[in-house]
């Protein structure tokens, strides 16, 4: 993966293209997060329920916390503990920020930021956020290489990234909403941060 690619890659989030991607762990999909129409054409290539809420990913840390200034200090600690790594936090949205990636609950956010080392360290360059998804059919089994992703979502995309091989197990998702009054946290997902781990970040 290359500077030049990125920057396609970061050409077609900018016109609400689709596109499909590496992070550290499996292949996404990824769209501009504030636009209808590549939030419902990404929906549609998984064949994802419309009504099921995404994650927003950043690419860069300050500009992820920066982006969401209601947070509270005791959540914003643990998040610069927490990331960038393969966790998705489920964060309090009071402001309603991405409600296209928030589904019936616009009061919550998912939150990603990937560890951008070797292969994937050009992808530190892009500056804007994306709306991302597992790149797999709805349910289907995630996508370790670009080779395993299935041909018709390969086939809708307006450009690919390949990484070579990833990890291959997604992201801990961990529901942070109520961390700030009490420091309480629900593992909604097992990922590729143990529990155990995450227990002592947080």
């Amino acid at each position: 993966m290359t500077a030049d690619e990125v920057a396609t890659f970061g050409r077609c989030i900018a016109v609400g293209g689709v596109a499909l991607f590496p992070a550290d762990t499996v292949y996404g999909l990824a769209t501009e997060p504030d636009t209808r129409e590549g939030v419902d054409r990404l929906y549609r290539i998984k064949g994802r329920p419309p009504d099921r809420p995404a994650a927003v990913m950043f690419f860069d840390r300050e500009i992820a916390l920066a982006a969401l200034p209601e947070l509270g200090p005791r959540t914003h600690a643990a998040l610069e503990r927490l990331l960038p790594g393969a966790v998705t936090a489920v964060l309090p949205n009071p402001a309603r920020r991405f409600p296209l990636a928030c589904g019936p609950t616009p009061d919550r956010v998912g939150l990603r930021v990937p560890r951008l080392t070797g292969p994937l360290a050009p992808l530190a360059s892009m500056r804007w956020p994306v709306l991302q998804s597992s790149a797999n059919p709805s349910g289907g089994a995630d996508a370790r290489r670009l080779d395993d992703v299935d041909a018709r979502i390969r086939a809708a995309v307006d450009v690919e990234l390949d990484a070579g091989e990833l990890p291959g197990t997604p992201s801990t998702v961990v529901d942070l909403v109520r961390y700030e009054d009490d420091g309480g946290y629900e593992v909604l997902r097992e990922g590729a941060l143990p529990a155990a781990e995450l227990h002592e970040l947080l």
